[in-house]
């Protein structure tokens, strides 16, 4: 690609559409970066999500075996035929990818990594479809809002943590592995961004995910209430009944679901699984 991103995408006429959330990446040291994050390699298989202008997609298809990249502006397919000409390890989908059938998808690839620049405005439904529902995802190493890196690697009785922190702890360890200045970005956002890295396999380990799911659920339904009120309104259950299971349980009757850590909230799914 020797001309540069802004380059392109003025020649080919895009024009930039808020809604999306599209804030491309333009620096070479920080695209790399990513992708040595990440950890993947010659033999991998990558899943890329919003692959924007394709700067990203273009490092990684250099260093694994095969990209499927999806993208739901259409209009990015003459900048995309330009960024990604001479590749023959890459696809690119034009697709929402919250509307793709994981189950049908995972039946036509093996195990693969998720590496990607999320659109910002979708990044919460993404991360979550990936977890609750993806079988072959390796791993994840993706960039995000900063503030939301924060959430979504917070830890128990902390003010970033809630219920999404609970649920990634099922499948995944979390981890912030490099800051962004929006000052990388074309056009640049108004906030700073995070790479944050799920390495799967290093989840909390539980009998009925539904079960976790749901006490996850009641612990957080109302951050301002106890999780005794939590459990009585969410189960149905009596106000006695409710402390019998959290004094079972070694939690404080007066406990608020954010001073739990996911393995108390497996151990409480247990008790009402």
């Amino acid at each position: 690609m020797e001309k540069d991103i802004k380059t392109i995408l003025g020649e080919c006429g895009f024009g930039f559409k808020k809604q999306l959330g599209q804030n491309f990446i333009t620096d070479k040291n920080l695209l790399a970066s990513i992708v040595t994050a990440a950890g993947v390699g010659a033999d991998d298989t990558v899943l890329e999500i919003g692959c924007g202008a394709g700067t990203l997609t273009r490092e990684l298809a250099s260093r694994v075996k095969k990209v499927t990249a999806f993208e739901v502006d259409k209009s990015l397919q003459p900048v995309l035929c330009r960024t990604l000409s001479g590749l023959d390890n890459t696809e690119v989908v034009f697709r929402d990818f919250l509307k793709v059938d994981l189950k049908e998808f995972e039946k036509h690839t093996e195990g693969y990594f998720v590496v990607a620049n999320l659109p910002y405005y979708v990044t919460t439904p993404l991360i979550m479809k990936l977890i609750e529902d993806a079988e072959k995802c390796l791993g994840l190493c993706v960039m995000v809002q900063e503030e939301v890196a924060l959430r979504l690697c917070a830890k128990a009785a902390t003010p970033d943590y809630g219920a999404i922190t609970a649920m990634i702890a099922l499948r995944a360890r979390c981890e912030i592995v490099k800051r962004v200045p929006r000052t990388l970005f074309y056009p640049r956002p108004n906030v700073d961004s995070a790479v944050v890295k799920f390495t799967f396999g290093n989840g909390v380990e539980v009998a009925d995910r539904a079960a976790y799911k749901k006490v996850v659920h009641a612990a957080f339904s109302s951050r301002r209430k106890t999780l005794e009120n939590n459990l009585v309104n969410v189960y149905g259950i009596s106000r006695e009944r409710a402390a019998a299971v959290l004094e079972e349980c070694g939690i404080p009757p007066k406990a608020r679901g954010e001073t739990l850590t996911p393995a108390q909230f497996a151990l409480l799914s247990e008790k009402f699984k």
